[in-house]
């Protein structure tokens, strides 16, 4: 709740300091301090339980464990992406403090989906994340590319938007309420307003998590976006996304215990691990291989929603953070480079011999490599489907392992131009790399080894 309250207010705030200062440096500082402010406050309430200031939310929101470390995650994350990112953020436009006010304003919406009871709560929550996520997109006015993204967006996202709200009215048809908790599936007779408005808030939901077959979107959004902002977009605004979806699918109904409803959602998953991994292996631009690459990321992600346990719950939490830090991470040394395709990564070992090693920490986390904090995601991820199922999804299981294989390819691809191949004339030329810049990546890469050696000491935080 105090990430609701506190990120709108400082949003507004970073508008009035817009007209008042001038100085973009200044501005990414004072960026800095409101996302170190959200942390702390995100953190007391946390371990207190109690938040400072109460709303009178009237039981359409309300707070737990796992919708607070959802948060205190994307603020870290966020934190940590103000850090490494903010000149990358100066360098769009002039008009700085506004991007961070939407970024802000992005995690109002973020707070939202992580704590939502009622559906019309997440309908605010959702776009309250989105709307400024189409601005935001579109911020390089002079590359058609990015006007491209942030158009195909609005108009992809308008869809969704629409179908959701076809869903939620389908659903209080057959309810008689817009509560979360109402929506059981079990029931007798059962309403087919209900079974269809679920049906069309799944689609929503899986448009918003790049789900196959919604995923259209996303690599040309990814691609066309600034960087600096897809790197935002492509975590802190993805792991919203997915509390929202757990919350909504796995947590308060009785949708995915029931057989039929497991196969809709393992087919899914199936779907996106296998469109997403093939197609991010045909791809030459490192930019569009990740937006490929974090599709295929949402189908791990999805087993969440599919076998809802004590280990998936564990899982979506640690995959979360890997996935988010990792990312954060790549991002900001692809933001270094003048080419973004595989050839201009030729030789960077021997340029940048320390962001070379970084970037391979990244990438072997990604992969799922042991030692790294994304193979104990990927590792919760299939364990919680085997205790669930007993064994009768295990074909899902194979396809899973089979698509972490092939994302070792495409990921090995870009450690392979690093270390064993040489840049051609001026190829690969790298951007100045300052020491904060250099030392935020390398907290970057310490949090992924060390959460890939001692993972309870993030998942501790779900029980007490």
């Amino acid at each position: 709740m105090n990430l609701i309250l506190f990120a709108g207010l400082l949003g507004v705030v970073m508008m009035v300091a817009g007209l008042l200062v001038h100085n973009k440096r200044t501005i990414s500082y004072l960026a800095i301090a409101f996302a170190g402010l959200l942390l702390i406050v995100n953190t007391l309430e946390m371990t207190s339980g109690v938040a400072l200031i109460k709303l009178p939310v009237e039981g359409m929101l309300e707070t737990n464990r796992f919708g607070l470390l959802m948060n205190e995650i994307m603020l870290g994350a966020c934190l940590m992406y103000f850090i490494v990112s903010g000149r990358h953020i100066e360098m769009v436009g002039k008009h700085v403090a506004e991007y961070y006010a939407l970024i802000l304003f992005v995690l109002v919406g973020a707070g939202i989906s992580t704590s939502y009871l009622n559906l019309l709560m997440l309908f605010l929550g959702i776009e309250i994340m989105t709307i400024p996520l189409y601005i935001l997109t579109g911020s390089d006015k002079h590359n058609l590319k990015s006007n491209e993204a942030s158009l195909k967006y609005f108009l992809m996202g308008s869809f969704s938007t629409g179908v959701m709200l076809m869903g939620i009215a389908l659903v209080y048809g057959g309810t008689g309420s817009f509560m979360v908790d109402k929506m059981n599936l079990d029931a007798s007779p059962l309403s087919y307003h209900l079974v269809t408005g679920v049906l069309l808030l799944m689609i929503s939901m899986a448009f918003k998590v790049s789900a196959v077959p919604f995923h259209f979107w996303t690599p040309d959004v990814y691609d066309g976006a600034p960087t600096v902002f897809t790197s935002f977009m492509a975590t802190i605004v993805k792991v919203a996304a997915f509390a929202a979806f757990v919350n909504l699918f796995a947590d308060s109904t009785g949708v995915f215990p029931r057989e039929k409803w497991k196969l809709i959602i393992s087919i899914v998953i199936a779907l996106t691990l296998i469109v997403g991994n093939i197609t991010a292996v045909f791809q030459q631009s490192v930019k569009r291989m990740l937006a490929y690459s974090s599709i295929a990321q949402a189908g791990f992600m999805m087993f969440a929603m599919f076998s809802y346990n004590h280990t998936s719950k564990e899982g979506i939490v640690l995959y979360a953070a890997a996935y988010s830090v990792a990312t954060i991470g790549l991002f900001a040394i692809l933001m270094k480079m003048e080419d973004y395709t595989f050839e201009g990564f030729n030789g960077f070992a021997k340029k940048e011999p320390l962001l070379a090693a970084l970037a391979t920490i990244f990438l072997l986390s990604l992969a799922g490599i042991p030692v790294t904090a994304g193979f104990f995601g990927k590792y919760f991820m299939v364990a919680s489907v085997l205790t669930a199922t007993k064994g009768k999804f295990i074909w899902l299981v194979f396809i899973a392992m089979l698509s972490a294989a092939v994302s070792v390819y495409y990921y090995f691809r870009v450690i392979q131009a690093m270390y064993f191949k040489t840049a051609g004339g001026e190829t690969g030329n790298v951007l100045e790399a300052t020491s904060a810049f250099r030392a935020g990546l390398v907290v970057l890469a310490a949090i992924t080894l060390i959460l890939g050696v001692m993972p309870q000491m993030l998942l501790q935080y779900l029980y007490f």
